[in-house]
């Protein structure tokens, strides 16, 4: 979307907002930087940068009150479990609105006058045009300018192949437990670095966050962010066992579309105001009214 507005093919948007959780993949941000510099820059369209911390960090400090991943769960009668998703509220949703509430002028907890609002789009395409949805606050009116353009997934990789960012990668967080084996392979295989931090990282978050832990709020079973629930270097990421296979056709109801989601991750994943991953930078075009 930021290309189509650069490129003059859409209308001109005010602002990019990227919310930044503090673990994004390394290519993530080298490709944000390279966006800004190649094609916002040169189109007159700032990209801020807003986050609300370091999720990584903030579940590994005692100190620091945290927003649950969703971490799966094995529990002492080996029955399996999932916390809750508190994350994407936390560092994604909440940064964003406050940006948008500073670039209108009127900072949390300012009311906002009734029809003052920003054009927010979002990335949804043709292929999952059921995760459309209008925004939960009156200041932010969402818009997905690929179903209006009736754009595919397809559609979105032709054109930003033309455009030499055929490369782009997922934006997602390093450590996020929705990845699919073949997310988890591309980690090993390609960044042996930060392979071993998600799987330091799988290891501390075994008994649950450290601020719970040091309350003494200690989870009854293990924590794992693999759905398989075993330690995340010792996960079958190469291959879909049949035990494996076994559990989750009787976890998730029996249907063959769940060996799929071993390999590519959970569909509906995290991101703002659609939750998938892949979804992070938001193109806010401001239309104010009186």
């Amino acid at each position: 979307m930021l290309c189509l507005s650069a490129e003059g093919i859409l209308p001109k948007i005010d602002y990019a907002i990227f919310a930044d959780t503090g673990w994004e993949p390394r290519a993530v941000y080298s490709h944000l930087d390279r966006l800004e510099r190649e094609i916002a820059g040169p189109a007159g369209i700032p990209i801020l940068r807003v986050s609300s911390g370091n999720i990584r960090d903030d579940a590994l400090d005692p100190e620091h009150r945290f927003a649950s991943m969703p971490l799966y769960i094995l529990n002492k009668d080996g029955k399996p479990g999932m916390t809750r998703r508190q994350c994407t509220g936390e560092y994604k949703i909440k940064p964003l609105k406050k940006q948008v509430r500073q670039l209108l002028g009127y900072p949390y907890p300012t009311r906002i006058p009734k029809g003052v609002f920003v054009e927010q789009w979002v990335g949804i395409s043709t292929d999952e045009f059921h995760r459309a949805k209008d925004s939960d606050v009156q200041y932010m009116r969402n818009r997905h300018p690929l179903i209006d353009m009736n754009w595919s997934r397809s559609d979105c990789t032709r054109y930003l192949t033309s455009l030499g960012l055929a490369d782009t990668p997922k934006s997602s967080c390093l450590g996020c437990p929705f990845h699919g084996n073949a997310q988890w392979r591309s980690i090993r295989d390609a960044s042996p670095q930060e392979w071993e931090d998600v799987v330091a990282f799988d290891a501390a978050i075994r008994k649950g966050n450290a601020r719970a832990n040091a309350t003494g709020n200690h989870l009854l079973g293990e924590a794992f962010l693999h759905r398989s629930r075993v330690p995340l270097d010792q996960a079958p990421i190469d291959h879909v066992t049949a035990a494996e296979w076994a559990a989750r056709q009787q976890e998730l109801g029996g249907s063959d579309a769940h060996v799929q989601e071993l390999e590519d991750g959970v569909v509906d994943g995290c991101c703002p105001w659609a939750c998938r991953g892949e979804v992070e930078a938001v193109q806010t075009d401001f239309r104010l009214a009186s």
